[in-house]
Order: structure tokens, then sequence, then C-alpha cells
């Protein structure tokens, strides 16, 4: 699948995919549209000591990098799992220019070369948890999420029927956070129905957090039928009008 790079309004680059005629991220501002709806709407209105976050759509890995920086700037310990059907080559990653060459990032550790990090993001091995900073765990899982979702339900349904105290591990296979950024519905139509939203309800912490940039009323109506109450919230700066941020 051919993927062009294209500069965005804030700078930052984004791709571009002329079978699908979808862009990775608005065109409005890539870093900025990150920031403000997984970041700033989502992990930071997370209340859990411990997030564990579900990436739908890992893509370029920004939403995971931006998140990365956020957990060693708050020092909270996250576990991160990104899905991905179609894994980017870091050939193309590194000429989306995310990381200059002599940005630094400190840890509690040492203060070390942002672009090593943000590679050890990209080429990383998959289906493996890989500590990358002292608070930022990952792994990176490539498959299709309407398949991963049902083999994660399995695993549940397994775990909970042989434990039956409240110490069961099936909550360790729950998440706090959902980050949801696939292609747009009329794009993707798989990846944005209601089976999917209530399987995903369940995948969740109560108290737990799904956010998207897609602000459409049927989304809205899907989430909602879930079982989520949803905020229709102000998009980024220079961005669309809308976001949506669905809490369980």
């Amino acid at each position: 699948m051919e993927r062009i790079i294209e500069k965005t309004d804030d700078g930052s680059a984004t791709l571009f995919v002329p079978e699908l005629n979808e862009h990775y991220h608005s065109t409005k501002g890539a870093r900025t549209e990150s920031q403000h709806i997984f970041i700033d709407m989502g992990f930071k209105a997370s209340s859990a000591t411990i997030p564990r976050i579900l990436e739908i759509g890992f893509g370029t890995g920004l939403n995971a990098w931006l998140t990365l920086e956020e957990a060693e700037r708050s020092r909270r310990n996250i576990l991160y799992t990104g899905l991905e059907l179609y894994p980017l080559e870091w050939q193309t990653i590194e000429q989306l220019g995310y990381i200059s060459n002599d940005e630094q990032l400190t840890t509690t550790v040492r203060q070390q070369p942002a672009i090593e990090l943000f590679k050890q993001l990209h080429t990383s091995p998959w289906e493996k948890d890989v500590q990358l900073t002292p608070h930022f765990t990952l792994r990176k899982v490539e498959t299709d999420v309407n398949k991963w979702v049902e083999n994660r339900e399995r695993t549940m349904s397994n775990i909970n029927d042989s434990v039956t105290n409240a110490e069961s591990p099936a909550l360790n296979l729950s998440f706090n956070l959902i980050y949801f950024d696939a292609f747009a519905p009329e794009k993707q139509p798989e990846m944005w129905s209601q089976e999917l939203f209530n399987r995903l309800y369940v995948l969740l912490d109560r108290d737990g957090i799904l956010t998207t940039y897609c602000a459409k009323g049927v989304v809205r109506r899907m989430l909602q039928t879930a079982g989520f109450t949803v905020e229709r919230l102000p998009g980024p700066p220079g961005g669309k009008r809308e976001i949506l941020r669905a809490r369980k």
C-alpha cells in the first residue's frame, strides 16, 4: 500500500494513503491532534495509578511516543499495548522527522538521545513486553482488532472460570484507557461496529476512558448503546470542532 509523506499545518508530518484517500493524522496538525485527543483529553483525565493503555491503530507510533514522554514527566508507570494490522517500516517512520537528531529525553535513569528511544519503539520485537524507559513498557501486536478482542475475551473467560476469588489474574487483562485511532468509519467500517464497542466496554475497568477523534453522531450513539457515558469535547486547536471521550 503506497504511503506519501505530507506536512501538516503545525509543521509535523503525516502519511497519506492514496488507495484509501485517507491520512494517518489530521492535516491541520498531526502532533497537535495527538497531544490534544489522546494525552490531554485521555491520559491526563485518567485517575489510574498505573495506567494500562490499549491503542487501536498504532500506526506511526506518535500517540505512543507522546504517552512515553508524558510518562517520564509525570513519573506514572505505563503498560502500553498497541494493535496494528499493517506495521510501518522504520525507514518510513524515520522520514516523518518526529524526533530531531539532537533531541534528548531525560528519564529517571539518565538522559539519552530521543531518536534512539523512538527507533526502539518501532524496532522492538512484536508480541513481547519491552521496557523502553523506567516508566513505559510497550507490547506491540500485529493483528486485526476484532480477532484480538475475541481472543482476549476467551482468555478472560477461561481465567474467570478457574479463579473465583477477588484477586483473579483476569484483572490484569483489562485496561484503564483506550486510544481509538482507526481510519475513518467510511474507510474502515469494520473497525466502527456496535459489536466492537460493546466488547471494548467490557475490556475497560470501571472509570475507564475511551478517546477518539471521530465525533459523528452514529459513533456517539454506538458508544452510548455499549454502556458508555459520552462527552463531546472541543477538538484540537485549528482542527476538528469536536471529539469524543467515553467513560465506563
